[in-house]
């Protein structure tokens, strides 16, 4: 089973990379450093089914039956994300389609369309055979489904079960034409046989059109996944499935609504920041993750898994930056701060070949007498003594985002190209982190209670649902920060009509009457001091107070960020992105309002604290961002270190201190 009270650690394992000289190495490897799971066989199907129907699983057998006798379980993938050259050359109609109309070859990894019936049909057959042979090996502790679904296809097979997709969602096509506005520019359909996936068109695409196709990606990948994980589950019931998720604007997976199909929610990070920037995001992807656990399993915990993370470099764009030293412990910790069951990495033992042939590895190139190996050495050691750490991530903020809003933010013909949900969502996380509050991530419709702060960030999409939940928050004494675009659109990312934003105007007591977007380096100086960039509105007031105003320019004195009391609660609006200190100034004042306070007051600047608490006790995370010794007051237990505390934690530059709470 996955779990058994430990935190996991290892990362995917490629044997059928290696001699078999070399796996009696890495299990004594594995065994120094500590390593309980690895990843196997997520790239293997060319070595697991080398012609249709002919299996060579004998090197499988001996792999696990090693990791086994070295006190090492397996998390088995099942390899669909990377077909083997004979299924390609049979089936050149499952090859990927771009939409320009170009299909792609074989020679990379997901060079598959999964609307395709071939291609389904031989993911079932490699997984069933799997199933048969290895569903109750000792070994196995879960099965990892195919890797990083996201793959998308403009062909044929997708085109038809689009239609298929869009029938059953619209009903009829009335109601589809209305969905998508189809009377602008002349797209009234009048058959099912006229929509196509939306290719390279001449101009501007319809929204709409685009909109329900990533969701029809999203359900048409998820149907895939079931399929595997279905059978698997057949073979075994005992066993938990899960597949990794990626993420990035281009994915088109709704995870939130995934969470709900997979045994433990498990996600694959790499920072592309090299800065504190890499911390940052770190955090961020920790609360997204426990966020959509949460959500799936109704578990107030959260608890998910790192599946993924690179052990020694940053992949930032136009080089891979080295991390320093200490680094890998951070990053690592602080998603098992953040709920994560452990830390995995991609990959064990860096290959001599292949397209990610520097792609760092537990073990580089060099081999095990490294500074990486030697870090990682010392991980292990730091999670087998942090396996009692349990319960929920003390959080007061509920933050709330929503994927088909950052699908609808990047269609063409928005007032500015740089309208982002995600990045948005980051704006707010970064500045909460650096205040020092703890903050849940959901999706709208989540249970709200015990938030005593909801915040919106350019929400784009709000349906009529979503804004009879944020009232009901309201109105019970909740607080509201909405920023910018927030309700503009209903679900079909049509606009609401009347003043933006069409869905809360009411309640935020205001309504916009123009919105004024910024040139990529513009800035517009506030009143309270700071500035904005971005996104600037004129706001015409209906019973809201203004907070700041902006200064200069043809929005002069015009009101930027507003309050509202809204029966018992009170709604906040932010009309513009304020830069990083300005909007930790307003957060410190809108959490104040709300009565939030942060997970450790006394922590200084540069210092991050997370706290997780259980029926049991509290747990206090401390990391040491800064090149400075740093102070905090607290006492307890340090796990790392088994030292009492009785006034101050003392942390080094870059140290860690986790604490058993008096």
């Amino acid at each position: 089973m996955f779990d058994d009270g430990r935190l996991c650690f290892g990362g995917d394992y490629n044997p059928e990379q290696w001699p078999p000289s070399v796996w009696a190495e890495d299990i004594a490897l594995m065994r120094q450093a500590r390593v309980n799971l690895v990843t196997v066989g997520v790239f293997a199907w060319s070595r697991l089914e080398p012609a249709p129907g002919r299996y060579t699983f004998d090197w499988l057998d001996e792999v696990l039956d090693l990791l086994h006798a070295g006190g090492i379980r397996v998390a088995l993938a099942t390899p669909t994300a990377s077909p083997p050259p004979w299924f390609s050359v049979a089936h050149p109609g499952a090859l990927p389609v771009t939409p320009e109309g170009v299909r792609l070859h074989h020679g990379s990894r997901d060079t598959y369309c999964a609307a395709a019936p071939a291609y389904r049909a031989a993911a079932l057959r490699i997984a069933g055979a799997l199933a048969d042979r290895y569903a109750h090996h000792p070994a196995l502790a879960l099965w990892h489904v195919h890797n990083e679904y996201g793959t998308i296809c403009h062909c044929e097979h997708t085109a038809q079960a689009f239609r298929r997709w869009l029938a059953d969602r619209h009903g009829d096509l009335a109601a589809l034409n209305e969905a998508w506005c189809t009377s602008f520019w002349s797209q009234h359909y009048s058959d099912w046989a006229q929509i196509s996936t939306p290719r390279a068109t001449q101009y501007l695409a319809n929204p709409g059109h685009l909109l329900d196709f990533r969701r029809f990606w999203s359900d048409t990948l998820l149907a895939a996944y079931r399929e595997q994980r279905d059978l698997l589950r057949a073979a075994n019931p005992a066993l938990p499935i899960t597949t990794n998720y990626v993420l990035g604007d281009w994915v088109p997976v709704d995870h939130a609504r995934w969470a709900g199909e997979v045994d433990l929610v498990a996600v694959d990070h790499y920072p592309s920041a090299v800065d504190i920037g890499a911390e940052e995001q770190t955090a961020l992807v920790g609360d997204l993750a426990r966020g959509w656990a949460r959500h799936g399993s109704r578990d107030p915990a959260g608890a998910w898994l790192l599946m993924e993370s690179a052990p020694g470099h940053i992949q930032t764009p136009g080089r891979m930056h080295t991390k320093e030293p200490g680094r890998m412990l951070r990053h690592s910790l602080a998603h098992v701060a953040r709920g994560s069951r452990g830390a995995m990495f991609f990959q064990w033992r860096a290959p001599a070949g292949g397209a990610e042939r520097f792609h760092s590895a537990l073990v580089p190139h060099v081999g095990s007498d490294s500074r990486v190996f030697r870090e990682a050495t010392e991980l292990g050691a730091a999670l087998q003594q942090l396996a009692e750490v349990e319960g929920r991530v003390e959080a007061g903020v509920a933050l709330v985002v929503d994927a088909a809003s950052g699908w609808a933010l990047h269609h063409p013909g928005l007032p500015s190209p740089r309208l982002d949900h995600r990045q948005e969502t980051a704006a707010v996380h970064r500045a909460l982190w650096h205040a020092g509050y703890g903050c849940d991530i959901l999706p709208p419709g989540d249970p709200l209670d015990g938030y005593r702060l909801l915040i919106l960030p350019a929400l784009y999409l709000i349906d009529d649902t979503t804004a009879e939940w944020v009232r009901e928050y309201v109105a019970a004494g909740g607080h509201l920060l909405a920023t910018y675009l927030s309700g503009v659109a209903d679900e079909h990312a049509r606009v609401r009509l009347g003043g933006y934003p069409g869905a809360l105007r009411d309640l935020l007591g205001m309504w916009v009457e123009e919105f004024h977007p910024l040139a990529e380096h513009d800035q517009v100086r506030l009143r309270g001091g700071g500035s904005g960039r971005i996104w600037t509105e004129s706001l015409r007031l209906t019973g809201a107070e203004v907070i700041d105003s902006y200064a200069g320019g043809v929005l002069d004195g015009r009101p930027a960020v507003t309050r509202h009391r809204a029966e018992a609660g009170t709604a906040w609006y932010v009309s513009t992105r304020p830069d990083a200190d300005t909007y930790r100034r307003l957060l410190d004042e809108v959490t104040r309002c709300a009565g939030v306070t942060p997970v450790c007051p006394g922590a200084p600047a540069g210092v991050e604290a997370v706290r997780r608490r259980s029926a049991h006790g509290s747990w206090l995370f401390l990391f040491n961002h800064t090149d400075l010794p740093q102070q905090v007051p607290a006492r307890g237990t340090d796990l790392l270190t088994a030292t009492p505390v009785d006034e101050a934690v003392r942390l080094p530059p870059g140290g860690v201190a986790v604490l058993r709470e008096h």
